[in-house]
């Protein structure tokens, strides 16, 4: 039993030094003025690379349109899937498990693939570089999130609750905002929360299609880590990570509820 305890130990401390590892070594070097090896910490500590980073005017540009697109895409995903989701948990859609798959399998594979075909057709409609271009690609890794999850929680709503509502003399909207809503809002955050940090991560397609007009904070990365000296890199990269765990922090409640794992189930 000892032995066990211990191995679960080791594995654990492992586990966390592979996850919380990289984060620690980028904060280290956010805040090195000076780090030259062997020295396993910094020489001396300075927050001039947090000034300087904000000096550079395609840093700040590209911070400020990161946060423009993940909210619009955000919203337009919401708009065009939910519905969509509504549908799928309410009404006998033919081929509606052949639908989900696909959606889920469209997210399984390396996508450069299917981004490079995309770019072909954005050049015949001339989205290459457009603003547009931009929300249309970065959609393409939302949908998944806000069409299983919220589906899922469309499902698990007892019609019961609905027919109830409707007998007092509740109109089918009224139903739909006061009970259907309501109840499967936790499971429409969660997902709305995975899409915007799916769209505020996403650099492959948004190097294909917005360079070199709108260059985001994943795709400033590229040219961060060649271009600059390794702690503006490391301070571009922890702003890059900020949001990311402070949203998954706020919805750590639902997540840890079952709300995404729900949505991941087939039925």
């Amino acid at each position: 039993m000892t032995a066990r305890r211990i191995g679960v130990g080791i594995g654990i401390a492992l586990l966390a030094a592979f996850i919380f590892g990289p984060l620690l070594w980028l904060m280290l070097w956010a805040f090195a003025g000076v780090w030259h090896y062997p020295s396993l910490l910094p020489q001396s500590w300075s927050l001039s690379w947090w000034r300087q980073i904000f000096h550079y005017p395609q840093l700040v540009r590209s911070v400020g349109l990161s946060f423009t697109f993940a909210p619009i895409v955000t919203l337009v995903s919401a708009v065009v899937c939910l519905p969509a989701a509504y549908a799928l948990a309410r009404f006998p859609v033919p081929g509606r498990r052949t639908l989900l798959v696909v959606l889920f399998a469209s997210n399984a594979f390396p996508k450069i693939g299917l981004y490079i075909t995309i770019a072909g057709l954005f050049y015949a409609l001339h989205l290459m570089g457009t603003f547009f271009g931009v929300v249309l690609i970065q959609l393409l890794g939302t949908v998944v999130f806000m069409t299983w999850i919220p589906a899922a929680s469309f499902a698990s709503i007892p019609r019961a609750l609905e027919d109830a509502a409707r007998d007092v003399g509740a109109g089918r909207l009224r139903v739909f905002f006061t009970v259907t809503l309501p109840l499967a809002a936790p499971g429409i955050f969660v997902a709305m929360v995975l899409a915007f940090l799916a769209s505020f991560d996403e650099a492959q397609g948004t190097f294909l299609v917005g360079v070199p007009n709108y260059v985001t904070m994943p795709v400033q990365m590229y040219s961060l880590v060649s271009d600059y000296p390794p702690q503006a890199a490391a301070v571009f990269a922890v702003l890059l990570s900020v949001p990311s765990v402070a949203l998954m922090l706020l919805v750590r409640k639902h997540v840890l509820g079952g709300a995404l794992a729900r949505g991941f189930e087939l039925r």
